[in-house]
């Protein structure tokens, strides 16, 4: 298959390794990997606060740009919703619709893909920590992926999943929100973290990069030992 990787930009400047590591597994299961270097934003952070036609201006170069990608996957449960949930009614009545509703068919987050589409659940894999799972709000909430990552999760060998009572609650990010209710923001990923330390987790394991920003900061600045990672580095661990 021919698989076009959306790389969300905060990946992209920030995060590196993780679409590094989803290229290697989808790579290592024969797969052809490519990557547009001119698509950035899907055009989120205008989508959310009203501004819907900057956001079309921005998402528009998305829509064409993987036109004609057989399949497209993203690592982002955030960026994923945007595009396969949001796109068909963003364009809605426009002379995109068309283009953006394949779009949205043919658009999946990367664990999904990997378990739903593939079938494929056991990559290999040795991770020997204590980790917990934190479900991102748009991937769960929009896009339902629940079992997905643990399902590929427990087919790693030595690694030990252990859930927070708090799995699914929001861990304060949601990308402007931060910015613009900061205190509230901070409260909400506190008590994500307080939760994620009662486990006595290692790791934090998400396959979304924007909420392990948020609570990674939190426990940088609390000095506790836990680290984050995205789910898709621990595939690719051996």
């Amino acid at each position: 298959m021919n698989i076009h990787l959306y790389v969300p930009c905060f990946v992209d400047q920030l995060y590196p390794k993780a679409a590094m590591a989803m290229v290697e597994i989808l790579e290592k299961l024969g797969h052809t990997v490519e990557f547009e270097e001119k698509i950035a934003c899907c055009g989120q952070p205008a989508f959310n606060s009203g501004y819907w036609e900057e956001a079309r201006t921005v998402a528009a170069r998305t829509v064409e740009g993987l036109e004609s990608a057989e399949v497209v996957v993203i690592g982002s449960g955030s960026c994923g919703a945007m595009l396969h949930k949001f796109y068909p009614e963003l364009f809605k009545e426009t002379p995109l619709a068309e283009k953006a509703n394949a779009l949205a068919n043919k658009t999946y987050e990367f664990t999904d893909f990997l378990v739903r589409k593939l079938g494929v659940t056991d990559l290999g894999a040795k991770f020997p920590h204590k980790i917990t799972y934190h479900d991102g709000c748009h991937g769960l909430r929009e896009l339902g992926i629940k079992s997905q990552p643990r399902q590929l999760l427990e087919k790693v060998q030595g690694l030990t999943l252990v859930e927070m009572k708090e799995a699914e609650s929001c861990c304060g990010f949601g990308g402007t929100f931060s910015a613009k209710f900061p205190l509230v923001s901070s409260a909400m990923g506190d008590g994500k973290c307080a939760s994620a330390l009662e486990t006595e987790a290692e790791y934090i394991v998400s396959a979304d990069s924007s909420c392990l920003m948020q609570i990674q900061g939190l426990l940088t600045r609390q000095q506790k030992p836990i680290q984050t990672i995205h789910i898709a580095e621990v595939l690719v661990s051996r």
